[in-house]
């Protein structure tokens, strides 16, 4: 077929050759490497044509498809930015089998090419230049079309030669000088282009579009050589324009067309302002901040900014580019990096791509940039805030998607201090049901990898697990505790024990065990005396064991605070906990029972003082002289004498079931009688009001009790 279309690219009917060369666009549509297997022929017959030029008033719109044609050939020559693009995904993809790449990365065949475009781009000027009396005088469609295919073909081809140059390869060196004096004389020196009478909105938004295109020529060409000061100004002036979009038809045009013409110019941002001082880069910095601050979150051109800042603050080596000395950019720096945190909550949840664009630029921030810690207090409206009735406002944080919110979280570990303020904004997070339980435990991650950094200070660290602990909402919270295997998958009581698991490895590691112990043991204290549910209170009591050693680390104020505390959780235990059903339950009760006591038996054996306290509190209660506190204080499921006492009971026969918490039993012998006696007393006693039926429950009790008490005397 190729053989056929370069015959019909020689035919003497112009018409015939103009249809060879739609052909072969769609060839190279459907299969781009064809454009390079026959690089050297299509680049001579575009060049042959484009020098019988006697069409090109007479008959645009064939010309138009011709130089279409062209243009998306050149635009699949690599320039600095698509080739490394290119070798990175090729880089990725070799690992799969009979990979075979797009486009061909050989340079054995760009000399031929740079060779056909140095003899090409000249002719495209020649055509441009034809172009400009009609471009002056009155711009149609097809001729704005046929001038910006032209343009656009002119820059593909620099932009290649400054690649190739720039990348060191020798068939690219030097350029001649005759062709960039073709450019600067006959293409740059006509900027900018401007209509000779007043044109509608439409037809400006034309010559805006037009010369951007010769901007674009321009900034590719001055990588390599120095254009002259007067013709440097014009362009600066232009982009800055464009910016601020001064003019007022260029305000009239459509929103679309505005963001894609100055999408265009904010890639040459950086470089720009690398290379000008004074009044210039002023000008420039002063314009960028404020296309950067006006444009809608959602935009392209919020998206090119955001590409524009990273460069001017990291350079393409990971190095910093914040120069205290340069005061002028310095302050837009930091002004820049302010507007990320508010940026990321106007995008919300409803802009994914656009929010984790600004996610990956906060990470790169954090990874490089001083100015980093400017935007934490910033943050917290992202995750969630506290309202005046003491409501949470959460942030676009729960509602992103995983990759984003992993992301946010990366971000955190490079803060230099985090704040305390920030950290709770982050626990009302993870506190919440919507939040996934993999991303919990990724956020404990990486907050505990910063505080192992230094970047979180110990107490704030230990208030951040507490909060977790002591304020998550376990589901279903019924007065006795689900234990099947129905509700166990309808609730969240598996993750919470994960957690505590997690958050007690995490405690264990922050440094001595001792020192943290004692930040931990004041704290805790105070929690579980505000009687949060059950499954909370033994987190909490595990979070103590795991630091705690025997004999106990426990004050002594703390052991009697604790006694108060650990009689009313093992009653509650007692009571939450059925002890009866089939076996299959019987298990699961025994499991759980089992969950809950162990903290309990922990603390016994590692201090028997305060199993001591804990039983004389349990007799205290019996006999009403400790009403107050097991009465309904500390209390929180187990109401009425009765159920106090069965629940008393059960607790002590779970004791005598531990081989250790039963050989400490033996030195508490009396207490123990002393609770026994304290229910016979209320089982026989006519001045208290007992219904019959709580007499019964009692009386079983009693029996039960029977076999502990003789057995220890044994």
């Amino acid at each position: 077929m190729m053989a056929y279309i370069f015959n019909a690219m020689t035919h003497l009917a112009i018409d015939v050759r103009l249809m060879a060369f739609k052909f072969f666009d769609l060839a190279v549509q459907y299969h781009p490497p064809s454009f390079f297997s026959y690089a050297e022929k299509i680049l001579q017959n575009y060049e042959d044509i484009l020098w019988k030029n006697q069409f090109y008033l007479e008959d645009k719109g064939k010309l138009k498809n011709a130089l279409a044609g062209l243009v998306r050939c050149l635009v699949l020559l690599p320039s600095s930015k698509e080739v490394n693009l290119l070798e990175k995904n090729v880089h990725e993809q070799k690992i799969l089998h009979a990979f075979e790449p797009d486009v061909p990365i050989v340079s054995a065949e760009y000399s031929v090419i740079i060779k056909k475009l140095k003899d090409i781009v000249p002719v495209l000027v020649n055509c441009f230049q034809d172009f400009l009396p009609i471009v002056h005088d009155s711009l149609d469609a097809q001729s704005f079309d046929c001038v910006l295919s032209i343009l656009r073909s002119i820059d593909l081809a620099v932009s290649f030669f400054i690649h190739r140059i720039l990348q060191g390869h020798p068939e690219s060196q030097p350029l001649d000088q005759s062709f960039s004096s073709v450019l600067l004389k006959k293409l740059l020196s006509v900027f900018p282009l401007c209509p000779t009478h007043r044109l509608s909105g439409k037809d400006d938004d034309r010559y805006v579009i037009l010369n951007i295109a010769i901007t674009e020529i321009f900034m590719h060409l001055s990588e390599w050589i120095c254009p002259p000061a007067d013709l440097f100004e014009k362009f600066l002036a232009f982009v800055e324009y464009v910016l601020l979009e001064k003019s007022c038809s260029y305000v009239r045009s459509g929103k679309t067309v505005r963001e894609k013409q100055i999408s265009t110019l904010i890639p040459f941002i950086p470089k720009l302002v690398s290379r000008v001082l004074g009044n210039w880069k002023h000008r420039l910095l002063l314009a960028f901040t404020k296309t950067f601050q006006d444009c809608s979150p959602e935009s392209s051109v919020k998206l090119a900014c955001l590409a524009a800042i990273e460069e001017m603050i990291i350079s393409r080596k990971d190095l910093l580019c914040t120069d205290v000395s340069d005061s002028e950019l310095f302050d837009y720096q930091i002004t820049w990096i302010r507007e990320l945190p508010t940026l990321l909550v106007l995008l919300g949840d409803k802009h994914p791509s656009s929010s984790q664009v600004v996610l990956h630029l906060l990470l790169r921030l954090g990874q490089h940039s001083l100015l980093y810690d400017e935007m934490q207090c910033l943050l917290k409206e992202f995750y969630s805030t506290y309202q005046d009735e003491g409501n949470i406002c959460y942030g676009p944080f729960l509602r992103l998607a995983r990759d984003s919110q992993e992301l946010s979280i990366c971000c955190l570990y490079y803060f230099s201090q985090l704040d305390s303020n920030l950290l709770k904004s982050i626990a009302s997070c993870c506190l919440s049901h919507e939040l996934d339980s993999f991303m919990l435990f990724r956020i404990i991650e990486v907050l505990h990898s910063a505080y192992k950094a230094g970047h979180i200070q110990i107490s704030d660290h230990i208030s951040f697990f507490i909060t977790l602990v002591s304020r998550f909402k376990v589901f279903p919270e019924n007065n006795n505790i689900p234990a099947t295997e129905s509700n166990m998958k309808t609730s969240n009581r598996g993750t919470f024990k994960s957690l505590t698991n997690v958050v007690c490895s995490c405690l264990s590691q922050m440094g001595d065990n001792s020192i943290v112990f004692v930040i931990l043991e004041k704290v805790i204290l105070e929690q579980i005396s505000l009687k949060p549910p059950l499954d909370n209170s033994c987190a909490m009591l595990r979070m103590l064991i795991a630091l705690d050693t025997k004999p106990t680390r426990l004050s002594e104020r703390s052991i009697c605070s604790l006694s108060d505390v650990l009689s009313a959780y093992l009653i509650d235990v007692a009571h939450c906990v059925p002890e009866d059903g089939d076996e299959g339950a019987g298990s699961i009760h025994e499991q759980t029972r089992c969950y809950y006591l162990l903290p309990c038996f922990f603390l016994f054996d590692r201090s028997h003082k305060l199993l001591n306290l804990v039983l004389n509190v349990m007799g205290s209660s019996i006999n009403g002289s400790s009403a107050s506190l097991l009465s309904g204080y500390h209390i929180r499921y187990a109401k009425g004498n009765s159920s106090r006492i069965n629940a008393t009971v059960s607790v002590l026969l779970w004791m005598q079931r531990d081989a250790k918490v039963q050989q400490i039993l033996y030195s508490f012998k009396e207490e123990i009688d002393h609770i026994s006696r304290s229910i016979c007393s209320l089982q026989s006693s006519e001045e208290i009001n007992v219904p019959i039926e709580e007499r019964h429950i009692i009386k079983h009790a009693i029996d039960r009790l029977r076999s502990l008490t003789s057995s220890l005397r044994r």
